[in-house]
């Protein structure tokens, strides 16, 4: 009964993460004509100097975002417990239609990273924090189930995305690309407004009604967690988001420089590595709702197998070879194994589900996210895109073994 009553607030929380689908990989996906927009570069010859910057330029933006995530998911936890989801949910949404705004009209690299920094506040800061718990409090009756359904939303979008920026630009309207997402957060803010959410209707009902027994549930759920397992969560978030992220916002520029590819070709690599992490959502969403597999033994294969999905990417450049390899990538490192990863949290450390646990987590992973376009940008400077993004891959390959 709970999951009519409040299917505006799931419908809404999965619209803005098929809004964050996008402006995950909007940046990459578009790298060189924001480029040419926000800071002149000539991006004619992608040999030269001033074609390399203006990437650099980019992936400057992109890191900007993970380190909006850094900073911002702690605290946002922490105030989704305080005010509620829903004050978030419309926060988050009013931000990405500023940052959308901003990535569209400025001329300035400066104020993209600005940009940059603001969707990611947006993202971890508001959206993770409200989202996350909102839909899981939404759905009672099966709650993993409604967190991997996330997954689902981020994963349609950046199946669709890349063809849409290759077709808009063949057509020269490459700008499209980010007017649709910017009328899709306006979208989320509506939604938002409208969407009633469980948490704040319960916070609401509860005030003035507190007793001893819900002091002592209060107690217990501020526990601190075992500082071992706190330290392996978090390396594990790391590790897990860098390879993700990584893979993610280079597979195109991967397969373009380094494998010989076509522009078409390079796009379905990242579609395929979408449907790869779309399938993983359902199979392992059967396998541990259905036959009750532990989460800890999901979070083992993913690794390994990311490990040789890797691998197999690196070092075998037949077409057909890296398609397959990219698809076993999204399914292992991208089909909710950072959600699962969040699973095995909650599993060791129960507590506020938006706030301390989650916290951590995403702490974490945000620093992956800051870490890798920043490594990207200098590897790029120093030494081309090529090569930059080769060597990428291979540090990818050695957190994967880390990760196991």
């Amino acid at each position: 009964m709970r999951a009519k009553k409040y299917l505006w607030s799931i419908l809404c929380v999965y619209f803005c993460y098929l809004t964050h689908g996008i402006q995950a990989i909007i940046l990459s996906q578009n790298n060189v004509n924001f480029a040419k927009q926000w800071g002149g570069f000539n991006m004619a010859d992608p040999q030269s100097a001033a074609y390399a910057a203006g990437l650099a330029a980019v992936s400057t933006a992109v890191a900007w975002t993970g380190f909006g995530k850094f900073v911002s998911v702690w605290i946002g936890g922490e105030i989704s417990d305080h005010v509620g989801r829903k004050k978030l949910m419309i926060g988050g949404a009013a931000l990405y239609i500023l940052c959308f705004l901003g990535f569209l009209f400025t001329k300035s690299a400066l104020v993209a990273s600005v940009c940059g920094f603001v969707s990611g506040v947006a993202t971890s800061g508001f959206w993770d924090a409200s989202g996350y718990p909102a839909v899981q409090e939404a759905y009672p009756a099966a709650p993993g189930s409604a967190l991997i359904g996330i997954k689902f939303f981020v994963s349609v979008s950046g199946m669709i995305y890349p063809f849409m920026v290759v077709h808009n630009a063949n057509s020269g309207n490459w700008k499209l690309n980010v007017i649709i997402p910017l009328v899709m957060s306006v979208v989320c803010l509506v939604l938002a407004i409208i969407a009633p959410f469980a948490y704040d209707d319960q916070k609401k009902a509860s005030e003035g009604k507190k007793d001893k027994s819900d002091n002592a549930v209060q107690a217990a759920m501020l526990v601190k967690p075992n500082k071992f397992i706190v330290f392996l969560v978090m390396f594990y978030a790391f590790l897990c988001m860098a390879i993700m992220y990584g893979a993610q916002q280079y597979t195109k520029a991967f397969g373009l420089s380094v494998c010989g590819l076509s522009e078409i070709q390079a796009a379905g690599m990242t579609s395929i590595y979408t449907i790869g992490s779309i399938c993983a959502v359902l199979f392992w969403a059967f396998m541990m709702a259905k036959l009750k597999w532990n989460p800890l033994k999901v979070v083992l294969i993913d690794s390994i197998c990311t490990a040789v999905a890797l691998a197999g990417v690196l070092f075998i450049h037949q077409v057909a070879i890296i398609y397959i390899a990219i698809a076993m990538l999204g399914f292992f490192a991208a089909g909710g194994a950072l959600q699962t990863g969040l699973a095995v949290v909650q599993l060791f450390n129960p507590g506020p589900k938006g706030g301390r646990n989650t916290g951590i987590y995403y702490t974490f992973m945000g620093a992956a996210s800051y870490l890798i376009p920043v490594v990207a940008a200098q590897l790029t400077k120093s030494s081309g895109e090529a090569s930059a993004v080769y060597s990428l891959m291979i540090m990818l390959l050695v957190f994967a073994i880390l990760l196991f």
